[in-house]
């Protein structure tokens, strides 16, 4: 039994919902360039669950089902206004939200098909209303209640700032939800499949994948490439900053990645509304430092930006607090993590690993009175 470190390469599961094949994404089988393109969030959250496109009537529906759930009950609202929001770290207070949404859910413990998928419909629809409501009440300010006119990157954004978002604004959201909705077995999925393959329950299975994305090398990159961009503060600084950061071995946040060798496909989305966006809110040094650090570590270490890198400063032009940035992520992976637990439900087979034990071989025991 030999186990290759972070088991890179292992073939875990089967799975229908996504690949990555030859640097390719693709979300049951359609290209993630096309759906960036032409497809909605609320149409990617239909694909994902259904594992096919949804008809007119079928995304009218859901997109209905979504505002009509997005209301938090008062009891959690209650618990984010019991603490110094201040001092908690937004995953944490995310890990903690969705497990309370869970005692508050007379359906929790049923694990009926047709109970999930509306557990499903609650979890997507109220993790944007609790990330919303944390950045409201940290802020001082009080929740403010969605809209049933509104989309749902429409609404996420009117809820956290209590204006309607312009449209390109709206157009930003709901591509990073798109692009950042699934992707294979990652750390957070794998651990949400894990949980639920004991039968526990979809609550369980989302906070348990919220706790693993908490962890800096899974979620919060784009955090940390704000961060830099921050710290280098103007374009002539760039190579200079980056040359330092290279020679002492630092790693340089949203370049390369763990599965993509020749580059992430979903990168050059963000990019170009990273581009336009910081161009709007009159930030455009932050789009070319990111643009010369791209150029730079490619041409020296041939490695791309990532889908998080260029996310960093369109977040950043959104208004969007640094650290929300990771939650803002777990709203757009909700929808795959909530159909990675619905597909291990349905071929369920405990998932129970083997060790490569690498400790002492057979010792002989020495009883205490005479070591």
């Amino acid at each position: 039994m030999t186990s290759p470190k972070g088991l890179e390469g292992v073939v875990a599961t089967q799975s229908s919902i996504s690949s990555i094949i030859d640097d390719q994404l693709t979300y049951v089988g359609y290209k993630i360039d096309d759906l960036a393109e032409h497809s909605t969030f609320e149409e990617i959250v239909f694909l994902l669950w259904n594992l096919r496109l949804p008809t007119k009537a079928e995304l009218d529906q859901l997109k209905t089902d979504l505002i009509e759930n997005m209301e938090l009950p008062q009891p959690v609202i209650d618990h984010l206004h019991s603490y110094d929001l201040t001092k908690v770290h937004p995953m944490a207070a995310l890990r903690t939200g969705i497990s309370l949404l869970g005692i508050h859910d007379e359906e929790e413990d049923d694990m009926s098909e047709e109970a999930n998928k509306r557990k499903a419909i609650r979890l997507q629809a109220k993790v944007a209303s609790f990330v919303a409501a944390f950045a409201r009440i940290r802020q001082g300010n009080e929740p403010v209640s969605p809209r049933k006119d509104l989309g749902f990157a429409e609404n996420f954004l009117y809820m956290l700032n209590d204006k309607e978002p312009e449209a390109i604004e709206v157009e930003a959201v709901d591509k990073a939800l798109v692009l950042h909705a699934d992707h294979e077995l990652n750390a957070s999925t794998f651990t949400a499949r894990v949980c639920v393959a004991t039968l526990s329950d979809i609550y369980s299975g989302i906070t348990a994948a919220i706790s693993a994305l908490k962890g800096p090398l899974h979620g919060g990159a784009n955090e940390q490439v704000m961060k830099m961009l921050m710290e280098i503060k103007e374009v002539e600084n760039a190579i200079p900053y980056v040359q330092d950061k290279l020679a002492k071995k630092e790693v340089i946040m949203g370049m390369g990645h763990r599965v993509y060798r020749g580059g992430d496909p979903r990168a050059k989305f963000l990019k170009e509304m990273a581009r336009e966006l910081t161009e709007l809110t009159g930030q455009p040094k932050f789009y070319e430092i990111s643009t010369r650090i791209e150029d730079y570590i490619k041409q020296e270490k041939n490695l791309p930006a990532n889908v998080d890198f260029y996310s960093a400063s369109v977040y950043h032009s959104l208004g969007i607090d640094h650290d929300l940035f990771t939650p803002v992520f777990a709203i757009s992976r909700m929808s795959g993590w909530v159909a990675h637990i619905l597909e291990q439900y349905k071929n369920n087979r405990l998932i129970r690993p083997r060790a490569e034990y690498t400790g002492p071989g057979i010792q002989e025991y020495v009883v205490v009175e005479e070591r």
